[in-house]
């Protein structure tokens, strides 16, 4: 579906460049080219929501806040490298 807004922008965008060059009076082209370039705004608007729509639904969550089930402390003995009391000084 964006496929075919894409391509109504691109028409849009045509025919709002030649508008000009056509020779309609200047009161058709205030109207014209004000209800293009509103419908130029429709269609980009409607292009960003889809794209953010789409973004939001791809977006990856990573469980970040995990269990550690298989954890296990190697606890080493400090006693041989402090002394026995297990403090700088004896």
């Amino acid at each position: 579906m964006s496929m075919r807004k894409a391509y109504a922008l691109l028409v849009l965008g045509i025919g709002m460049a030649i508008l000009p060059f056509l020779g309609f009076p200047y009161s058709w082209k205030d109207v014209l080219t004000a209800v293009a370039g509103i419908l130029v705004i429709f269609v980009s608007f409607t292009l960003y929501k889809e794209s953010k729509n789409r973004e939001v639904k791809n977006e990856k969550n990573f469980d970040n806040f995990s269990e550690n089930s298989g954890f296990t402390e190697n606890k080493t003995d400090m006693a041989g490298e402090w002394g026995e009391g297990g403090g700088a000084a004896n």
